[in-house]
Order: C-alpha cells, then sequence, then structure tokens
C-alpha cells in the first residue's frame, strides 16, 4: 500500500498533491537572533557571493537556492541554521516569553529548540529532551554553535518524564514534535515509504498519546493544543483540566500527528487566544 493513498479523500486535488510530494524541498535557513539581525545576514551573504532568497512571510528565513548553506561563513559563526521552512511554524505558534519555563519533550536535533530559545531571548529556563542519547550529540553541538545558554538537556522517556531535581513543578508551555509515520517526509527523504507500514502507524501512534499526555500533565490548568500533521492544521477549543484529557489522545490516535503545540493560555486571555 502507498501511504500517500490514505490522503485521496482528504485533499481537493489528488493529483496536485502527489506532484507536491514530489517537488523536493528547498534548502532553507533560519537566523539565529542571539547572534545576528537578518539584515546582517543578508549583508553577510551579498559580501560573500552567496545566492539567497528572503521568505516573504518570516523576515528570518532564507531560501538559499545553491545549496549547501553549512558551508557559509555566517552559519559557521552560528548566525543562521538549517531548518526546514514549515518548521518554523511551531515557535511562532507556541510563543514564548523571556524568563518562562519551556519543555521540548522530543527535541533533537534541535531546530525547534534553538528557534525556542531564540523566540525566548535565551532567558528563562527551556528543557530539551530526547529519549534517542545519540541525537542529543546533534542537539548539543547545534546549541553550542548558536550559543545558547538558558537550554538543559535530558535523555528520558517524555512519555513518563519526572520534574524530579527542577525547581519547578509544571512548565509554562510544552512543544511537543511527537515520533510519527514520516509521510511527509518524502520530500526530503524519498526512500521513507519503503519502509512504511500500517503496524508501524499504529504503534507510533501509541506513543504519541503517552507523549501528549504527559505533556499535558505538565502544563498548567489552562491549556491550548494545535497538532499540526501533513495535511493541515487544526485547532482545538479551549478547556479545563480533566475535561480536555480526551483531546490531545484522541489527535494522537490518528497516527499522522507530526507536531503539537502545548501552551498554557493566562485565564485573563484564554477565550481570545485561537490560532
Amino acid at each position: 500500500m502507498n501511504p500517500l493513498d490514505r490522503y485521496a479523500d482528504l485533499v481537493d486535488d489528488e493529483a496536485a498533491f502527489r506532484a507536491a510530494c514530489d517537488r523536493p524541498l528547498p534548502q532553507v535557513v533560519r537566523v539565529n537572533t542571539l547572534a545576528a539581525e537578518a539584515d546582517r545576514v543578508a549583508a553577510a551573504f551579498d559580501e560573500a557571493d552567496v545566492e539567497y532568497e528572503r521568505v516573504a512571510w518570516h523576515d528570518g528565513l532564507f531560501r538559499m537556492p545553491g545549496g549547501s548553506p553549512g558551508t557559509t561563513w555566517p552559519y559557521f559563526h552560528g548566525w543562521v541554521h538549517g531548518q526546514e521552512e514549515v518548521s518554523a511554524l511551531p515557535a511562532l505558534a507556541l510563543d514564548p516569553a523571556p524568563g518562562e519555563t519551556v519543555w521540548d519533550a522530543c527535541a533533537a536535533p534541535g531546530s525547534k529548540t534553538s528557534h525556542v530559545a531564540a523566540r525566548m531571548d535565551d532567558r528563562g529556563t527551556l528543557v530539551a529532551n530526547d529519549s534517542n542519547l545519540g541525537r542529543l550529540s546533534a542537539l548539543r553541538h547545534n546549541a553550542e554553535r548558536l550559543g545558547l545558554t538558558n537550554l538543559v538537556v535530558t535523555n528520558r522517556d517524555a512519555r513518563n518524564y519526572s520534574l524530579r531535581g527542577f525547581e519547578f513543578d509544571a512548565f509554562d508551555r510544552v512543544l511537543v514534535d511527537a515520533p510519527c509515520s514520516c509521510e511527509g517526509t518524502i520530500r526530503k527523504n524519498p526512500d521513507a515509504h519503503e519502509t512504511w507500514s500500517l503496524d508501524h502507524v499504529n504503534e507510533i501512534s501509541g506513543v504519541q498519546r503517552g507523549v501528549l499526555r504527559r505533556a499535558v500533565q505538565a502544563m498548567p490548568i489552562l491549556f491550548h493544543v494545535v497538532p499540526s500533521d501533513v495535511v493541515n492544521t487544526f485547532a482545538l477549543p479551549l478547556t479545563r483540566w480533566p475535561s480536555a484529557t480526551w483531546s490531545a489522545p484522541s489527535i494522537a490516535r490518528s497516527g499522522v500527528a507530526a507536531e503539537t503545540v502545548v501552551s498554557r493560555i493566562p485565564a485573563s486571555r484564554a477565550r481570545s487566544r485561537v490560532w
């Protein structure tokens, strides 16, 4: 079974959808605002005769038609970080503030983590966790290159994550880029579908439920969940614990949720904060 067949009833134009899946992803870098401003990065690229294109919807993103952004000196100095364009959305939706306590439950290799840190102005506490010890080396390397100092790195299973040892008992905001079926990665990894199976989808959905459940438990009473899958972005209504516990697991049960943002909503803003 081709996993893309599952989306035939969900898209308006199946042919256009499949054509989009066949298009390679463009090379994109995100400006590390802790080290440089976007205009300074653009000037550096101009000085080095590096081809780039500013992304209209985000001032801090540059498409790199020439490829290999990691060979540029702004990358070497931590001014930019290679990141997929759509990968810049979760940190914007999470909207962390300087001084807050934030948990990135499945953080490696750290692109979204570093973006969250920049949005926090490198202040507060950002706990970056991943259950895969091998992937954490990439996260630590990226954090050091980008100059992050508010980061705590842990290697635990997010499904039963303990706050023991921390000086707080809850997070202000939680980012969950949950393990997924990888159907949406075909544009950068054309071989991903060769190892795809429905059994894997069913297995990984159980992991998603566990991580999302723990994420909700680690939050204060009011929260907001925005899962982003390979097809669409859905906004769930705000509600109160514990009646909301069904929402995150029900989304995860679908087996296609790729990125989920869970963030606290102050009571005074609970009615107006909808993405």
